[in-house]
């Protein structure tokens, strides 16, 4: 077959389930505040609602998303086991639009049986998921409250994405200074943007690594604390 004949990046369209787990506190009486916790590469939904309960108040219903793309990673015991990612350098702009139809189902399941209050609507992202959590932020401005991303980049065309709008909500940013996948003039970098384009934007750089520690779950617990109630 000649060259004339090849026609690529044809495609169709399937649907596929994404999976999240929800834990919503006894005696709930609804209408409650929602943190949605999403991991980062290689994790899993079941460590992201195992942070989420280390943060959230006792009223925050959470709902803890897993990513779509699952494959095998080397476990500390010497097999393997499954993590999840949330996008590849290959037509990006796919699994960045059906991580934010994501959540909008989400939001749109929980505020339409009235177990969340769509006012009060979190945000919290590890590592990959920090650039992602804001892409969602800046594209759909008036759906959060407040976000909180951890040792995570900023989207690579803030500067430049038409859609991007004015993100008002309060925005809690955490850096470490030993981080092994990205350097401190990075982050530093990173930090500037943010604080330049957010008017209520916090940010705290921690003697860690890639890693979410005791110091920055406190902190977490602080930011959320007052927006419960």
């Amino acid at each position: 077959m000649s060259d004339k004949e090849l026609t690529t990046d044809l495609h169709v369209t399937a649907e596929i389930k994404l999976y999240y787990d929800l834990f919503v506190p006894e005696n709930s009486p609804g209408n409650a505040p929602l943190l949605i916790s999403v991991h980062g590469y290689g994790a899993h939904k079941r460590y992201m609602m195992r942070e989420a309960k280390l943060v959230a108040p006792g009223d925050f219903v959470i709902a803890s998303l897993q990513g779509p793309h699952q494959h095998f990673r080397p476990a500390k015991d010497g097999g393997y086991r499954t993590g999840y990612g949330w996008l590849t350098d290959q037509h990006s702009e796919d699994w960045v639009a059906l991580h934010q139809k994501f959540v909008l189902d989400v939001v749109d399941r929980l505020t339409a049986d009235g177990t969340v209050d769509p006012e009060r609507i979190y945000m919290l992202g590890f590592s990959q998921a920090c650039a992602l959590n804001f892409r969602f932020a800046f594209t759909h401005p008036d759906v959060l409250a407040g976000i909180v991303g951890i040792c995570g980049g900023i989207p690579g065309d803030l500067e430049t994405n038409p859609n991007y709008g004015t993100f008002d909500a309060k925005t809690f940013y955490l850096f470490s200074d030993e981080d092994e996948f990205y350097k401190p003039e990075q982050f530093a970098a990173f930090d500037a943007k943010l604080a330049e384009r957010l008017p209520n934007y916090t940010s705290i750089k921690y003697a860690a690594k890639h890693e979410i520690t005791d110091e920055m779950r406190q902190d977490i617990k602080n930011f959320l604390h007052p927006h419960s109630v």
